[in-house]
């Protein structure tokens, strides 16, 4: 597919998601690091941080320079030497955890008034990759087809391994047609974790798991926003004129004060897939990281041993999941 080069690149931006609080992962990232730190900041595979890895991803599709990353102030002495030295107009930081709805549309809104034209990717700070080759080439894919498509948010759909019910999954529709490529298609639904025999059921059928990593204009995030949640995009609109301004920072006080908890997977994908698509992605050996248990699947395929004391008989990850699953600790988190 022949895309104008100059155009679809010179307003090529990223956004990493590195705000959550990672809570069912704190009993093994306390077992790392001894404290209560979210598991982007923490060393969960190899002696990088989640998030280093992740900006380390990114760099190789988007520039530095138009690599946004939303974080919020209560992790501040946890990701403050990480973030040493990156421009504070990149670094968009929230008052308060809200979930990924608000993450998403303050790093909007911010774009838009730098670059109305943008083309944004979303990439949360906490999964994992194991091709980082074949990551690229399907973000470029999807950038290219968000180029073509600018009415369209284009979603990377993992093809799943196993019927996994704590995943949301994306069932595919037809494909969007010349010049896209026969993978990006069309989506018809959101399944947001299913039972594990309905997930059976999807993965017969060529459903595909959710990454959350998705590609489109700034204006069609923001259109996909307004018919789901009009009142915090007029929330947030309402303090517009803080943005870049000595007064930003208390109007984000304010307004994270009055908002509610949202997540932009499930108020927003979930309950109008128009305007959407996916781009089946294979052999990226993605995982979300966001139980134990599959933190030591990843350890285990790749064998790696920590500079935190795991060692590749896993005896050591073994007994902090052990511990915590006797104490309800792991699966009540």
């Amino acid at each position: 597919m022949k895309i104008d080069g100059s155009d679809s690149r010179s307003h090529r931006w990223g956004s990493i998601l590195a705000g959550g609080d990672g809570k069912r992962l704190l009993p093994l990232t306390r077992g790392i690091t001894g404290d209560d730190r979210p598991k982007q900041f923490c060393p969960v595979l190899g002696s990088e941080t989640l998030l280093h890895q992740t900006q380390r991803r990114v760099s190789r599709v988007v520039q530095s320079w138009r690599t946004l990353l939303v974080l919020t102030s209560t992790h501040n002495s946890y990701y403050a030497d990480e973030v040493a030295g990156i421009p504070s107009s990149r670094l968009l930081i929230q008052p308060s955890n809200q979930g990924t709805a608000p993450a998403i549309l303050y790093s909007l809104l911010r774009l838009r008034e730098m670059d109305p034209k943008g083309v944004v990717a979303f990439f949360p700070s906490d999964h994992h990759f194991s091709d980082d080759n074949a990551f690229n080439r399907h973000i470029d894919t999807a950038y290219a087809a968000a180029a073509s498509r600018p009415e369209m948010v284009i979603l990377l759909g993992i093809s799943p391994e196993t019927p996994e019910a704590e995943y949301g999954w994306i069932e595919p529709g037809l494909p969007l047609g010349s010049p896209i490529p026969d993978s990006v298609s069309s989506v018809s639904r959101f399944w947001e974790k299913p039972s594990g025999s309905v997930a059976s059921s999807l993965m017969e059928r060529g459903c595909l798991w959710n990454s959350f990593v998705m590609v489109g204009h700034v204006h069609a995030f923001l259109n996909l926003i307004s018919r789901a949640l009009p009142e915090l995009l007029e929330a947030f609109e309402s303090i517009r004129s803080s943005f870049f301004t000595a007064h930003e920072r208390a109007a984000l006080c304010g307004l994270y004060s009055s908002i509610r908890a949202t997540s932009f997977s499930q108020d927003v994908l979930s309950v109008q897939p128009y305007d959407l698509a996916v781009l089946r992605a294979d052999g990226l050996g993605w995982s979300d990281l966001g139980e134990p248990s599959r933190v030591r699947s990843v350890l285990e395929r790749k064998r790696v041993r920590t500079e935190r004391g795991f060692r590749t008989d896993f005896g050591e990850i073994d007994g902090v999941l052990a511990r915590k699953t006797a104490s309800g600790q792991v699966s009540g988190q």
